[in-house]
């Protein structure tokens, strides 16, 4: 598998990056440690989480799938730290202050039970705090050896271009990879703006929600399927219209010409995409991480590309 470098760092990673919100939520740790050890099967590389993980879950306060990825690496031990790269955020709970990014550092390298994170998110961004003051932070965690790269998620174009004038000048980090929200339905946010600040400055691009919360698998098809999970109410209000339904009906005929799935071929669209470095995917089985892997070795012809463009193009 050919791994992309990630921006202007010095992060090389596989064209799949593996989501972690589903650890010590849908997933217990067991089974999280199986769809762990088969991404180093695979040779996938790159696991994302969040120290807001999973507390939208009754009894959860967050932190819980950094918690399983830290007993995963320390059950494995060995050198398999030195073989991925650990992707987490700070602010959505508790902002970007100063004091508040430093202690969450401190808890999320505890729960991941290492001693760097690799690439480090400003969740989102914080109106209550300065840019400067947050980057001055970011620095200091890059001093002192304990995150090695930081990037912005959630930001729109004004908020990134701000962040990156801050981050130029000493003292300060500068955010060197972009988490937008992007896949075929969701690409007006990330296409108008984002992208041209993100190519201009060469940042690296992991989009999340590749999948659009499994609408782009093909798993709904019908007013049954919304109600067979917890998540179908609300894919079926934001997704299922005009445009959704012709963007599965392009998903279907191109996977049928492939003798791929739709879930493939979504992603794959993500990774043909010039910007794009590597989409992030969750999966609850390894069997379900087999399927979405492929989608590293799927090739989107320019037909195909075409069809799939002009299916989820914005109204």
């Amino acid at each position: 598998m050919e791994y992309r470098t990630l921006g202007r760092t010095d992060l090389h990673i596989a064209p799949l990056v593996l989501g972690g919100n589903v650890f010590g939520w849908t997933t217990d740790e067991g089974a999280s440690f199986r769809i762990l050890d088969a991404l180093l099967d695979h040779g996938l590389n790159a696991i994302d989480t969040a120290d807001v993980y999973s507390a939208w879950v009754e009894g959860h306060e967050g932190g819980e799938s950094e918690t399983v990825i830290g007993n995963w690496l320390a059950a494995r031990g060995g050198n398999v730290r030195d073989r991925v790269v650990l992707i987490t955020k700070v602010g959505y709970q508790g902002g970007l202050s100063r004091d508040h990014i430093l202690e969450a550092a401190e808890a999320s390298l505890r729960r991941l039970r290492t001693d760097r994170i690799d690439l480090y998110f400003s969740h989102k961004p914080d109106p209550e705090t300065p840019i400067e003051e947050t980057l001055e932070a970011h620095e200091r965690l890059i001093e002192q050896g304990k995150v090695r790269w930081v990037g912005a998620s959630n930001y729109d174009a004004g908020q990134l271009e701000a962040a990156l004038e801050a981050g130029a000048e000493p003292g300060r980090a500068r955010y060197e990879v972009l988490q937008p929200e992007y896949n075929l339905y969701a690409r007006t946010g990330y296409e108008d703006g984002l992208e041209v600040v993100a190519e201009r400055e060469g940042l690296g691009v992991i989009p999340y929600f590749a999948l659009a919360a499994g609408f782009l698998t093909g798993k709904y098809r019908s007013e049954d399927d919304f109600s067979k999970s917890a998540r179908g109410p609300g894919v079926r209000k934001q997704y299922w219209n005009e445009r959704g339904r012709r963007i599965v009906a392009a998903l279907d005929e191109v996977a049928g010409g492939l003798e791929a799935t739709p879930a493939q071929v979504a992603l794959a669209w993500l990774m043909a995409r010039p910007s794009v470095t590597a989409p992030i995917a969750s999966a609850t089985s390894p069997e379900q991480l087999a399927e979405i892997v492929a989608a590293c070795e799927l090739a989107l012809g320019g037909e195909a590309m075409a069809r799939l463009d002009g299916a989820s193009h914005p109204v």
